[in-house]
């Protein structure tokens, strides 16, 4: 006989009779959507049956197996989407929200080199969740880069905050509450973190354009006094 469900908070109360009325299917639709740029509660869902489970309405290790998969296939449809048509829209309308040509050469070299670790940690922040795979697709991540992080990502996540759900039990109004303040902050580390990486993006640009300009400088130099001394010399 399974226990009856703890009292819930306010977010995870609106999704009770959703979870209650399709269970799994529930927790399938809304984490994928979530993934995938639409912005529904995916990881409410995700903690909500996780919460079901340690009360015996759902069993957890298929609640984990189901919002993995997917949360994985929401990202990679993120991706078929940016990989398709994201470099065109760039292209088309770019300019209108400030992203010049430069600006998105400047985002393929970082996520060239970081954008592995974004893809992976990116779920546990709103808004990267749902467009971190538009975002490698537009920039032309390769593809087995990006599903190998992008499994990663989708089994830490899900074991995380699955894990949190189901030992929270009775105690997961509090707790849950808690959770949500420190992801804040996580969130706002994690994007000083970012805004410092493409800072030293934009100093290294700048430090080798000034440096192309002086080699050129000294090059036309260079050149303008070797032809003086040959007019000279004649």
């Amino acid at each position: 006989m399974s226990a009856p469900s703890p009292p819930l908070p306010g977010a995870l109360a609106g999704l009770a009779p959703l979870l209650d009325h399709y269970g799994y299917l529930a927790v399938a639709l809304l984490v994928l959507l979530d993934n995938c740029g639409v912005p529904v509660p995916g990881q409410t869902i995700l903690v909500l049956a996780s919460v079901y489970a340690g009360t015996g309405h759902l069993d957890f290790a298929a609640v984990l197996l189901i919002a993995a998969a997917a949360a994985t296939l929401g990202n990679s449809l993120g991706y078929l989407i940016g990989h398709t048509g994201g470099r065109a829209f760039v292209h088309r309308w770019g300019r209108y929200v400030l992203l010049t040509p430069a600006r998105m050469e400047r985002a393929d070299g970082f996520f060239a080199r970081h954008g592995g670790k974004v893809v992976a940690v990116a779920r546990f922040v709103d808004g990267l969740r749902q467009y971190n795979g538009i975002i490698a697709g537009t920039t032309e991540m390769p593809w087995r880069r990006f599903a190998l992080f992008n499994l990663l990502g989708a089994v830490l996540w899900t074991a995380v905050w699955g894990t949190f759900g189901y030992v929270a039990g009775a105690n997961i109004g509090t707790v849950y509450r808690t959770a949500i303040r420190y992801q804040l902050w996580f969130a706002i580390g994690l994007g000083l973190l970012v805004a410092a990486l493409l800072l030293r993006q934009v100093l290294r640009y700048r430090r080798r354009r000034r440096e192309d300009t002086d080699a050129a400088a000294s090059e036309e130099s260079s050149e303008s006094t070797e032809s003086s001394e040959s007019s000279e010399g004649d």
